[in-house]
Parts: structure tokens; C-alpha cells; sequence
């Protein structure tokens, strides 16, 4: 466990490799698992906001969802997450030509409609944020799922944290970024 500042990082987030592998998985973390993802209170009402131009992405079946169900709901954990149709597919997402699977928030982003990429969950993927009364915990979410993300950053040489650097930035600033980096070059130099 590394600490930095009011955060505790686990070290496979800045010792193991990885590097999404959309065009092996197609994007199957849209799809899979027993819940949405999680969403913060400020992040609903953003996305309250730009629905009109999220939905502008999305097909009529999402569409028609998110106007019976909502985009989003509290979980069995007590935490807001995205809904998901009947069939685990995030109520955001767009299903391409190509079967790989895409998010609308994201998508509108990059098309330049809307300033906010998606949400922070989402963004960090593989690293989970636990927060706490006193410090906020990083921890790598190993998934069966992302075993060609593994083989990808392990051929690339990333390492998880570098390739959530935009969305470390994004939750953390970027003091705190080069500052890890400059604690794992540290690390690294004493191993």
C-alpha cells in the first residue's frame, strides 16, 4: 500500500500492467457485472443537465428506457448507479456497427456536444475509489473480463496508473499525479 497525501493506493495500481483492449473485449464492462456504475450525486445532476444531448446518441430502446426507469438508481449498497436494461447493457450505451460496445456520454463528448467525458467510475476503470472518513482508498479491480487489457499493458509496458493518468488528474489534480509519479520513480530506484 502506498501512501500519498489522504490516499492509500494498492500496489498493483502502480506494479501491474494494463491497457483496455476494446477490440478483443468490445467493450463488455458496459455489459457485465450486477449493477450499473457508480455515479456520484454532483455527476447526476451534470448528466440531468446534458441528457438532452446524451440522448441525442443513443438508441430509441435507451431512450425509452431512461424516460420509463431514469438513468440512474440507488443500489442494494445504498450507492447511485446507472440503471441497466433487462439485459445488463448500461442504460448509456451505443452498440456499434462493429459489436463493440460505446458510451453516449462519451460519445458526445468527443463529438464536442458536451464537456463532461463520462462518469469518474467509468473513467478510472480498472481502479475502484473507496471513500473514507479520513482518506480515500485506490484499489485495482481485477475482472476476468479484462484479461486481454492485462496482455496489452503487459506488451506496452503501461502500468495501470498510467493508463488512468487523464482520469487520476481528472479526480485528483495534477500535483498529486506528478507527485506519484515521482514516489513510484522513487520506489522504483530502491528495487
Amino acid at each position: 500500500m502506498i501512501i500519498h497525501g489522504d490516499t492509500l493506493i494498492g500496489d498493483e495500481i502502480v506494479k501491474s500492467h494494463f491497457a483496455c483492449d476494446v477490440a478483443r473485449c468490445k467493450g463488455a464492462c458496459c455489459i457485465e457485472g450486477d449493477k450499473g456504475a457508480p455515479v456520484t450525486s454532483d455527476e447526476v445532476e451534470t448528466i440531468q443537465e446534458l441528457l438532452p444531448v446524451i440522448k441525442e446518441e443513443l438508441s430509441q430502446e435507451h431512450i425509452d428506457f431512461i424516460e420509463e426507469f431514469g438513468f440512474y438508481e440507488t443500489d442494494h449498497d445504498g450507492e447511485l448507479v446507472t440503471t441497466c436494461l433487462d439485459d445488463g447493457k448500461c442504460c448509456f450505451v451505443v452498440e456499434q456497427a462493429n459489436g463493440v460496445l460505446s458510451c453516449g456520454i462519451e460519445n458526445a463528448y468527443y463529438k464536442k456536444k458536451i464537456d463532461f467525458i463520462k462518469p469518474i467510475s467509468c473513467h478510472l476503470y480498472p481502479v475502484r475509489i473507496r471513500e473514507f472518513e479520513t482518506y480515500t482508498a485506490l484499489n485495482y479491480h481485477q475482472w476476468f473480463l479484462c484479461g486481454d487489457a492485462c496482455a496489452k499493458g503487459d506488451r506496452e509496458q503501461i502500468k495501470i496508473y498510467e493508463f488512468v493518468e487523464t482520469a487520476l488528474r481528472r479526480r485528483f489534480g495534477d500535483v498529486w499525479y506528478d507527485e506519484l509519479k515521482e514516489l513510484v520513480a522513487q520506489m522504483n530506484s530502491q528495487s
